[in-house]
C-alpha cells in the first residue's frame, strides 16, 4: 500500500485531524506512533487512508522545532499579539516569550491590537514600547480590528509556512486571524472587572490560508516563564541587543559582574532600561 503524507490540522484532546490529498480526514496513530509517539498540529505524517475516510498514522516526520506556548510543531514564524489597553500591556510577559521563540530559531512578528480605543496617553505608551521593540531588531505592527487600520500591512506579512499566533487572553488573537482568513472564530471578550480573557481557545487548529499559509489559532495564557525552557546561564544569548558588546568576563551574567558591556550599553542607553530590567526578572 502507498504511503500517502499529510500535515495535522487540528489537535485537541484525543481528536487529530489530517489534511492529505486535499481532504481534512479523521487521524488515527497506529503501531509505535500510538504507544510512543505524542501528535501535535503542524506535524507532518505518513500513512494511508482506509476506507471510511480515516488517515492511519504509521509515522511521524522529524520536527524542526516544537514550540510548547502555544503547542506547534514546524512552525516558521510567529506572532505575538499584544495590547496596551484592555488587557494591560506586560513587557515582562512578552520578553518571556521573546526569549522563548528566539531559541527555536523562529521569525517573530510583535503586533499591537486595539489600536482604536487608545487615547492620548496611551498612544505615547504605545509608541514608547514601539521604539524600545524596533531598537531590539523587532518588527512591530499595530492594529485595529474594530477600525481596519493597520489590517493590510498585517496581511501582506504571510508567505508560504506555519503560523503560530501567541499572546495573553483576550488581545484579539482569534479576531485577527478572522480578519485574515474570513473564518469566524470565537472572539475572547475581555472582563471589565478582570481585565481578563472571558475565555481561551481550545486545543490548536491550523487553517488553511491561500499561498499554502497555515495558521494556527492557540490558547491564549497568563503566565509564562522561559526558565522552564531554557537555562538560566543561557537567558542572555536569547536578547537580540545583547549580542553586540563584548564583556571582561566570558561567561557574564551581564548582573553584577565588572567589565560588562551589556551594563555599560545600558547606562549609555543603547539597550532600553525597561528590556534589561525584564533580563534581570527572569534570571533572579
Amino acid at each position: 500500500m502507498a504511503m500517502l503524507e499529510g500535515i495535522v490540522v487540528r489537535r485537541e484532546a484525543q481528536r487529530i485531524d489530517v489534511l492529505s490529498e486535499g481532504k481534512v480526514l479523521k487521524g488515527i496513530p497506529k503501531g509505535k506512533v500510538r504507544t510512543s509517539e505524542r501528535i501535535y498540529a503542524g506535524d507532518r505524517v505518513a500513512g494511508y487512508i482506509e476506507d471510511g475516510g480515516i488517515f492511519v498514522i504509521e509515522e511521524v516526520k522529524k520536527r524542526k522545532n516544537l514550540l510548547v506556548r502555544p503547542p506547534v510543531a514546524n512552525v516558521d514564524r510567529v506572532i505575538i499579539v499584544s495590547t496596551i489597553k484592555e488587557p494591560e500591556f506586560n513587557n515582562f510577559m512578552l520578553d518571556n516569550l521573546l526569549v522563548v521563540y528566539e531559541r527555536e530559531g523562529v521569525g517573530i512578528y510583535i503586533v499591537f491590537n486595539k489600536v482604536d480605543i487608545l487615547d492620548r496617553e496611551g498612544k505615547e505608551e504605545l509608541k514608547r514600547w514601539i521604539d524600545i521593540y524596533e531598537k531590539a531588531d523587532y518588527r512591530v505592527l499595530t492594529v485595529s480590528v474594530i477600525t481596519g487600520e493597520g489590517l493590510e500591512e498585517f496581511s501582506d506579512i504571510f508567505e508560504p509556512g506555519i503560523y503560530a499566533f501567541a499572546g495573553p487572553s483576550g488581545t484579539g488573537k482569534s479576531s485577527l486571524i478572522s480578519v485574515i482568513s474570513g473564518i469566524d472564530l470565537k472572539r475572547g471578550e475581555v472582563s471589565r472587572k478582570t481585565g481578563r480573557g472571558k475565555h481561551t481557545t481550545t486545543g490548536v487548529s491550523l487553517l488553511m490560508l491561500e499561498g499554502n499559509v497555515f495558521v494556527a489559532d492557540t490558547p491564549g495564557f497568563s503566565k509564562v516563564d522561559a526558565l522552564r525552557f531554557i537555562d538560566r546561564e543561557n537567558i542572555k544569548d536569547y536578547f537580540r541587543e545583547f549580542r553586540g558588546y563584548t564583556c571582561k568576563f566570558r561567561d557574564c551574567l551581564h548582573a553584577k559582574e565588572e567589565g560588562c558591556g551589556v551594563k555599560e550599553a545600558v547606562s549609555k542607553g543603547e539597550i532600553s532600561v525597561e528590556r534589561y530590567e525584564s533580563y534581570l526578572r527572569i534570571i533572579s
